[in-house]
């Protein structure tokens, strides 16, 4: 991906690369986990900012917010993205509009979901034995498809849990077919056994494709009614 010449590029690429793996990251991270001085890491940044191959973002916050500015993250570009694998290209979009002029939405919701029906076969052979738990089955399906090439992970958070995508193969097709989106969401429904909810793709320009997964419900107390 880096133009620059080693070792500068290779650093670079690592850069990009855990980037791509995590989303978003400070550069205080990103130098922690390349062991790399403030200084070194601030180099390669400014050097990949100046390439518009990484922005800075504000990180959300959560909970109260503290004293001091909020920190900031580093993610990739969408131009640097496209140094990494894709699947898809211009001419799989033109596939897809003629499919949509000749046959209408349904058709290209057809076509979408019979692309990713091997990927769901070959995802559900690897979760056979991940249980019935749907944060455990998250965890399974992240591994799977992180082989596939998607740099997945899976958390669990407050109301359930969440699955992430740090790299989407078909993002520059799905940015104006958004049922490859929506078959993909189907698939992962169905994989982990719950009803999911898609947060944010990369296709519409967010950082990271985030599933929300719902936790198990949890039953009310019993209410006593006392007479007399």
């Amino acid at each position: 991906m880096a133009n620059a010449s080693a070792p500068d590029g290779r650093t670079r690429d690592r850069v990009a690369q855990l980037l791509l793996e995590r989303g978003a990251a400070t550069a205080a991270e990103l130098g922690a986990e390349l062991g790399l001085s403030p200084a070194a890491i601030r180099k390669h940044l400014d050097a990949m900012l100046a390439e518009r191959l990484v922005e800075v973002r504000e990180r959300p916050q959560r909970g109260p917010r503290g004293r001091g500015r909020p920190a900031k993250t580093f993610v990739l570009t969408a131009e640097a993205r496209e140094g990494f694998p894709h699947f898809y290209d211009g001419i799989a979009t033109a596939a897809l509009r003629w499919i949509a002029e000749h046959g209408g939405p349904e058709a290209v919701g057809a076509f979408a979901a019979a692309q990713v029906a091997p990927l769901e076969e070959r995802c559900r052979a690897v979760l056979r034995s991940a249980g019935e738990d749907p944060i455990a089955r998250a965890e399974a399906l992240a591994e799977a498809l992180t082989a596939e090439g998607y740099a997945a992970n899976a958390t669990a958070i407050a109301s359930g849990g969440q699955l992430c995508q740090h790299h989407c193969p078909v993002a520059h097709v799905a940015a104006e077919f958004p049922q490859l989106c929506d078959a993909e969401t189907a698939v992962i429904s169905r994989l982990i056994g719950t009803h999911v909810q898609r947060l944010a793709t990369i296709a519409h320009g967010d950082g990271v494709c985030t599933t929300h997964i719902p936790g198990p419900a949890r039953e009310k107390p019993a209410i006593t009614v006392r007479t007399g």
